[in-house]
């Protein structure tokens, strides 16, 4: 059997050590007899999963007493709706920093429920860049400030968490999921989609400060009520049950590697691997200002159309897939999340490189 390297924005790669394990617990989960895909989710076999697995998201992100975890389903964009329906019912105001498509997208589902504007926006230069803002830029009395921290199309990570005060802060880090140590006492809610860096599609997994919750709208539905989901310990309904035991795996496995410290390491490294090559290119060229580059997602492009177009064709007969590019960047993209081995970074520029002595 042959891998190869999957660059794909989502769903993306998960560890080979992951999937091996995955693979000799298919038939039976310990001594239980079935496989996780065949439990109840209401026995005691799976509870013990589904609280591992909190377990360790709040230990990696040492996340404090007052917050609760969830697991959800639905995906990101559906939080853009239980978002507003959740917390946006105080003065019925809120204030969306806008850095890419995903921003855009949360702020007009936003703006279906009230008084929503946006406060920052990078849409004057394509979102190449993270939006800079101060704490007076937000209206005092909004029930919370958003943003995206990292974009995955377009490449930008905030390189900062905005000030907003007394105002809470809820941020979406679908992208940037456990790639690096993050305070959670500076939210009120953090998250985020697990089919990029924390296991295959299907859930979402949020951590909401206590204070939030209890707030919804009465239209607000049940399956979009997060303290519905709270009081129940995420078992209002059937979850996402083998999703959720694949994120305990993943989650175990980023803990063995030495914890969020030793991600990151490995993240920037791979990074710098790749943007230093973008940048003594004289093909190719990054799309994002230096400062605002993310550490997950790598647009580049070499300003010619059909050129991109035989690169990616070629890097796919090569090994190397799913490195096209969304629409409104174009050229190529490379995800490197958390799965994604240093190995696969370094041979992927070394087919780049070749290339542009074979096309220059």
């Amino acid at each position: 059997m042959s891998r190869v390297y999957n660059f794909s924005a989502g769903p993306s790669m998960l560890p080979e050590e992951v999937l091996k394990k995955a693979a000799a617990e298919m038939l039976e989960y310990k001594s239980t007899g079935q496989s996780v895909m065949e439990m109840s989710h209401r026995s005691k076999e799976y509870k013990e999963i589904i609280d591992e697995a909190e377990a360790l998201v709040r230990e990696l992100y040492n996340v404090p007493d007052n917050y609760k975890v969830l697991f959800l389903q639905g995906g990101a964009s559906t939080q853009f709706a239980a978002i507003p329906l959740n917390f946006m019912n105080g003065t019925g105001k809120a204030d969306y920093i806008v850095s890419g498509q995903w921003g855009k997208r949360a702020y007009e589902e936003a703006a279906r429920y009230g008084d929503v504007v946006v406060t920052a926006n990078s849409v004057d230069k394509n979102y190449s860049y993270f939006p800079k803002t101060k704490k007076e830029d937000f209206r005092e009395d909004a029930d919370y400030v958003y943003y995206c921290m990292n974009n995955t199309i377009f490449g930008t990570k905030a390189p900062y968490i905005p000030d907003t005060g007394d105002i809470p802060l809820i941020t979406d880090v679908s992208s940037c999921f456990f790639s690096e140590p993050l305070d959670i006492s500076k939210f009120a809610v953090v998250y985020g989609g697990a089919q990029k860096n924390v296991a295959p599609a299907g859930v979402v997994i949020a951590i909401v400060r206590e204070d939030m919750l209890g707030k919804a709208r009465d239209i607000t539905p049940k399956m979009l009520n997060w303290q519905v989901h709270a009081d129940n310990g995420s078992m209002y309904n059937t979850p996402p049950c083998y999703i959720i035991y694949m994120c305990k795996l993943v989650l175990e496995w980023i803990k063995e590697l030495g914890g969020l410290e030793e991600m990151k390491k490995r993240n920037i490294a791979k990074a710098k691997i790749l943007y230093d090559f973008l940048d003594s290119s004289k093909m190719f060229s990054s799309t994002v200002v230096p400062e605002d580059r993310s550490l997950m997602n790598v647009p580049f492009v070499s300003g010619d159309k059909e050129l991109d177009a035989k690169l990616i064709k070629e890097a796919a007969e090569a090994g190397f897939i799913n490195i096209k590019g969304y629409k409104t960047v174009g050229g190529m993209r490379a995800s490197i999340y958390n799965a994604m081995p240093i190995e696969g970074v370094e041979k992927l520029v070394e087919f780049l490189k070749k290339f542009e002595e074979e096309n220059s």
